[in-house]
Formats: structure tokens, C-alpha cells, sequence
């Protein structure tokens, strides 16, 4: 088995960066291709925005609110429903900015060998997502590594992008400047220490900014399911931790893991963030749904932890 440590990995070089990217690279068509396609499919169970705003486009009829004018009555609707008043609703069209960021360090990499990688998922939803947002009128960028964009090329802007070496290091995004009501999606395995996760959402709320953090398991992280004696190899330095018997460390690694898992859940809560949690060995489509429907809501209505 292989895990991280919390232990600072050595500074990235140029060329370890340009390796990593240009491996990305090789499966970046399929992903884009998968992308389109699971994008595809959930666009047909989404129905627009689903809250009123100041659009053209239809939405809803309903009843006349207290306080409201009168001059926003529909009367040909009214008229057929006896004493009832109905108002016209129409879908919001004040397009919003979405900047995603996949976490590419080197956890990412990690399947414990029935499953696809990690960053193979983390890359698709980050693109399907996308493309999605961009159906919905909104405008996605890369975070700090593109500029925001409605364009129906969306997948492949992102997936030009992402097959560069990286422009910031590490698996959290680099403190970026973001506009106000602008919401920041955080995708990666959320195994950085729990402080580091708590400065990032403080400081995009802080500054008007909108969060979602969607962490990406493989289904033996969350299982541990060895046995016999092991050695922990660390993905992303030389380090190794003899752990003996790995199906007496079981119960550690488990309950280590739900204590960070509890941590998550309170920073997400305390910064009004979310936090959605996918495994590799769940589809990826009711993650897909899940992640559009909050999206679809005002942002503040409220959030909390949830799995898809």
C-alpha cells in the first residue's frame, strides 16, 4: 500500500512538474471525452437555474406575494383560477463565476488497483462541472491558471490547460484573488492538514467568496482493507513507515481518518462552505447531480457536509 504523509514534501522542480503534466496529458482526450459525456446526460435531468431572477426566459407561475404590485399580476393566468393571482416568474440570468481547481500533486496518482486514480475523477467532474455551468449561463475558469469563460469549448480550454505543468504547487490553491460572489470549487483528497483548510476557506470567505470542497477517496482509504506486514510508502517523498501487521493498524487508520473527516465537516460549517464527498468506486453522475442541484440554489441558504 502507499499513503501520504503530512510532512512537507520537497520543493517541485521544472521538470518534475513537466513529467507530471505530460502524463496527464496522454489521458486528458479520454477524460474530456467521458466528461462530455456524463455532462451530457445530467443536463437532461436539470432544468435551468431553478430560482427567479430578473431573466427572460419562462420559469414559473405563482401566487401573487404581500407587498408585491399588481402590475406583475398575470391576468390571462389569474382569470382561470377564480379569486387566485398568479405572477410570472423568469429564470435568473446574472451569470455568475465558478473557478475550479484540481488538486495534481502526487496523492492524487494513488488506486489501490481495482479503481481509477484519483486525479482521473477529479478531472472529469472538474471538466463536466464545467461544461455544465457554461449550459447554465455561468462563467468557469481554471482557477488561477485561466480566465473565466462561457464558451461551449469550455472542456477543451481547461483540458489545453490542464496538460501544462502547473502554474501553483501544492494541493490546496494558492491564496488568488477572486470577485466578490464568486464561488471557488476545491477538488482533491482533502489530506492536507486540517489548519491549512481552515486558512483557505477563511480567507475566501473573508473576502466574499463562495466555497465547495469535493473530496475524491479511493475506496481502500476509507476501508483499509490489508493485512499481513506492511511498509506506508509516501507518494510524494522517500519516506516509509513500517506499520507491522496492517490488519491490527486497521482500526487507527480508520478511526485517523474519520477524525479528519469530523474536522472537515466542522471548518466546512464554521466558513459556510460545503463538502461533498465521492469515492472512486461510486458513479459519477449522482455527484455530478448533486453538486449542480446546490449550485441551482441561492448561496445562502445555508450548507452542509454531504456525499454523492
Amino acid at each position: 500500500m502507499r499513503a501520504r504523509f503530512f510532512s512537507p514534501p520537497p520543493k517541485d522542480t521544472l521538470h518534475a512538474r513537466a513529467s507530471e503534466a505530460a502524463s496527464l496529458s496522454a489521458s486528458l482526450p479520454l477524460m474530456a471525452m467521458e466528461a462530455r459525456r456524463l455532462a451530457a446526460s445530467v443536463s437532461l435531468g436539470l432544468h435551468g437555474r431553478g430560482r427567479a431572477g430578473p431573466g427572460e426566459s419562462f420559469w414559473q407561475y405563482r401566487a401573487l406575494g404581500a407587498g408585491e404590485t399588481h402590475a406583475r399580476i398575470d391576468w390571462r393566468k389569474s382569470a382561470r383560477h377564480g379569486d387566485a393571482l398568479f405572477v410570472r416568474d423568469h429564470e435568473w440570468e446574472a451569470a455568475r463565476s465558478f473557478h475550479v481547481f484540481i488538486d495534481r500533486s502526487a496523492s492524487m496518482n494513488y488506486s489501490s488497483g481495482k479503481q481509477a486514480q484519483k486525479i482521473d475523477h477529479a478531472v472529469i467532474i472538474g471538466l463536466a462541472l464545467a461544461d455544465l455551468l457554461v449550459r447554465s449561463g455561468e462563467r468557469v475558469a481554471l482557477l488561477g491558471e485561466t480566465s473565466t469563460s462561457a464558451s461551449r469549448q469550455i472542456i477543451d480550454r481547461l483540458a489545453e490547460a490542464l496538460s501544462h505543468p502547473r502554474m501553483m504547487d501544492g494541493d490546496l490553491p494558492s491564496t488568488v484573488t477572486l470577485p466578490r460572489n464568486a464561488h471557488a470549487i476545491v477538488i482533491g483528497d482533502m489530506i492536507a492538514a486540517p489548519e491549512k483548510i481552515q486558512s483557505l476557506l477563511s480567507t475566501l470567505n473573508q473576502s466574499g467568496v463562495h466555497s465547495t470542497l469535493l473530496r475524491i477517496l479511493d475506496p481502500a482509504e476509507a476501508a483499509f482493507p490489508f493485512s499481513g506486514e506492511t511498509e506506508l510508502v509516501s507518494t510524494e517523498t522517500s519516506q516509509t513507515f513500517d506499520i507491522g501487521d496492517a490488519a491490527a493498524f486497521a482500526n487507527h487508520a480508520r478511526e485517523r481518518l474519520a477524525a479528519h473527516e469530523n474536522m472537515l465537516n466542522q471548518i466546512a460549517k464554521r466558513h459556510q462552505s460545503h463538502l461533498v464527498t465521492h469515492r472512486t468506486d461510486e458513479p459519477i453522475t449522482p455527484c455530478l447531480l448533486n453538486l449542480m442541484t446546490r449550485f441551482a440554489r441561492r448561496d445562502d441558504e445555508g450548507m452542509s457536509a454531504v456525499y454523492g
